[in-house]
């Protein structure tokens, strides 16, 4: 095992890593920001300028085989993923990777191949895994389907006439995505970077958490879409447990982008923009709970915290885009989204023997899920998973 501070190497520095992976090293007490590599020299200046990467490189290989790089994180475009991770496993150096991990299912099996035999250390970038609010929420969850508390006070209406269903209690999880399509970036619609559109490359992150929280195998997935901007996804899990996904990216920023619903044994479990969990229907668990705001410039306005406070300080935040004529004036308040936690149970994993992260295998599924619901909605029928 690797010992504290762990020096990286963040292969790919586009504007994802620039804006979470590399300051979220940089300032860890955990991590050394060693090398930033990239074909792009203004990316490195900046890399080195702002976050203070000791090392520059516009050479992933010779990046990945300098001895004092112990761990990689991988934020490069999905054509260059194979490569990278194999010279990795080739060296034993763990390896954090941005998610989807592949955009065809052949070198998604070829790189799950690679890590497997190898057994690296291996991390997919599904960060709302390590969203605290995901985290507790999901833990509450799982322990009420294994243990189920339910509360006094639920209305048995007819004990004695009850029939005894096979699938009493059984788990369904609702996905809702508010997104607004004007703030894509022009890669999306290139077919060459981003040949299944949102249905991958946004959808990866919701199945990982549909199978996250279901913990039962999926087995067949339905889908519908309306070209790139809105998706309808059911799954079905072996438990017999449904998990359905809306995501619009007709929507606004001015309204939580995710709300997640965890439904089974007489219980529910609420996550409002990881800013908020509720619950009902578990003895013992909080009603609700709230969680801080990553970069709030209103620390005076919704001080109530959690939906409702965000909620206020969106509006003093477009109050003031509109006003300036400056949109990305509306961006306050953020919910933490796990994307710094995750580095640091990265760090867990390969210096203390932690549990792992989100694992090689759990990344394989959640794309499987993704391109079974591609393959669902392009050809209007349910698409089992055993066939992809």
């Amino acid at each position: 095992m690797l010992t504290e501070p762990v020096n990286f190497a963040v292969v790919g520095c586009g504007a994802l890593a620039r804006g979470q992976h590399i300051p979220n090293i940089a300032r860890s007490k955990r991590a050394v920001l060693h090398t930033c590599c990239d074909l792009s020299e203004a990316a490195l200046a900046e890399c080195a300028r702002t976050w203070g990467a000791l090392h520059t490189s516009t050479s992933w290989e010779a990046t990945l085989r300098n001895p004092e790089v112990q761990a990689i994180c991988l934020a490069t475009t999905e054509k260059l993923r194979l490569p990278v991770i194999a010279l990795a496993a080739d060296l034993g150096k763990p390896i954090y990777v941005e998610k989807p991990i592949a955009t065809e299912l052949p070198i998604l099996y070829a790189i799950q191949k690679v890590v497997n035999q190898s057994g690296i250390p291996f991390c997919a970038g599904h960060n709302r895994r390590n969203s605290p609010a995901m985290i507790d929420a999901q833990r509450l969850f799982r322990d009420h389907m294994t243990h189920p508390a339910p509360c006094p006070w639920r209305w048995n209406r007819e004990p004695e006439d009850r029939p005894a269903l096979p699938n009493d209690g059984t788990a369904s999880f609702n996905v809702r995505i508010n997104d607004d399509w004007y703030s894509w970036k022009s890669w999306v619609f290139d077919k060459t970077q981003a040949p299944h559109g949102p249905m991958l490359f946004e959808m990866t992150h919701f199945t990982d958490l549909c199978n996250w929280f279901m913990g039962s195998k999926p087995t067949e997935v339905v889908a519908l879409e309306t070209g790139m901007l809105n998706h309808a996804i059911i799954v079905r899990y072996c438990g017999g447990e449904l998990a359905t996904l809306n995501l619009c990216a007709n929507g606004t920023f001015g309204y939580p982008k995710e709300l997640y619903e965890a439904m089974g044994n007489g219980g529910i479990v609420v996550i409002d923009h990881m800013c908020e969990i509720r619950t009902a229907g578990i003895a013992g668990a909080p009603a609700r709970k709230t969680y801080p705001f990553l970069n709030d410039r209103h620390p005076h306005v919704g001080t109530e915290g959690g939906l409702p406070g965000w909620l206020a300080k969106k509006r003093a935040a477009c109050d003031e885009a509109a006003a300036s004529g400056n949109p990305m004036q509306q961006f306050t308040a953020e919910p933490d989204k796990g994307h710094a936690h995750a580095i640091e149970r990265f760090i867990d994993q390969i210096c203390h023997g932690g549990p792992v992260v989100c694992g090689m295998d759990d990344a394989v599924m959640a794309t499987r899920v993704a391109f079974a619901a591609i393959r669902s909605a392009q050809e209007h029928r349910i698409v089992s998973l055993d066939e992809v």
